[in-house]
């Protein structure tokens, strides 16, 4: 039974095979063939050669930066600039001396409301004495709060300076200042930084042992003379 069922699964798996290929070539047949492109009188130009990448080197970036390049030309031209920029110039003229006149009669209509004209007629020598020592109560009490009105303004520009740097402090920008280069020795920024209490000498040089030339090559001739009777091999007699 086992043989008869292995036939059978053998006869199965070949009829399976024979129906997928019969289907594959039916598949083929009902497609229809395409027709060859056609060919060009002339041949298509070859694709254009890319440009090989710049590198940013010092030499090639500077030559790349100096070489000509079209620019767009500009719609208005250079007459035409030459007019606006004029005209941009007789209305800015025409502004501030229209500013410097408002400032003019706001200053004439201050002093008429606060500086009334004296009346001096008919009065006497005590009568003037006495206007003129009130006159001047008045201008020492302006001079005191002008004082003042500059000192507070003094101090909060200061405050606004001092709170500016903070704030570039925190975000680790901070304005160095102007500082002139100076060469100093150790010897002379000590005592601008000490003072009196600096007293012991920077100076290495002076520190230094002072060696003759001549001591040093005496010193040289004998370390050879012994390094010599050191390697010389003995003779027996």
């Amino acid at each position: 039974m086992a043989e008869e069922e292995e036939i059978t699964y053998e006869e199965e798996e070949e009829e399976e095979y024979t129906e997928e290929e019969t289907q594959e070539t039916i598949v083929e047949t009902k497609k229809e063939p395409q027709p060859p492109p056609p060919k060009l009188a002339h041949p298509p130009p070859p694709p254009a050669a890319v440009p090989p990448l710049r590198r940013k080197s010092s030499a090639n970036y500077r030559a790349y930066a100096i070489e000509p390049h079209d620019k767009r030309k500009s719609k208005i031209t250079a007459s035409r600039k030459l007019q606006l920029k004029a005209l941009m110039l007789q209305v800015a003229k025409h502004e501030m001396e229209k500013e410097e006149e408002e400032c003019a009669q706001e200053k004439e209509r201050y002093l008429s409301d606060h500086c009334t004209p004296l009346e001096l007629a008919g009065l006497g020598l005590t009568e003037l004495q006495e206007m003129c020592r009130q006159l001047h109560e008045k201008i020492g009490k302006v001079d005191e709060e002008r004082y003042d009105m500059e000192a507070r303004v003094n101090k909060s520009i200061n405050e606004i300076q001092d709170l500016n740097q903070k704030i570039f402090d925190l975000r680790g920008k901070f304005k160095r200042p102007a500082l002139r280069r100076v060469r100093l020795s150790a010897d002379a920024m000590m005592q601008a930084l000490l003072g009196s209490k600096h007293k012991v000498s920077m100076d290495l040089r002076a520190n230094l042992k002072q060696v003759k030339k001549d001591d040093t090559e005496k010193e040289n001739r004998e370390d050879k003379l012994e390094q010599c009777v050191r390697w010389v091999p003995c003779v027996s007699p």
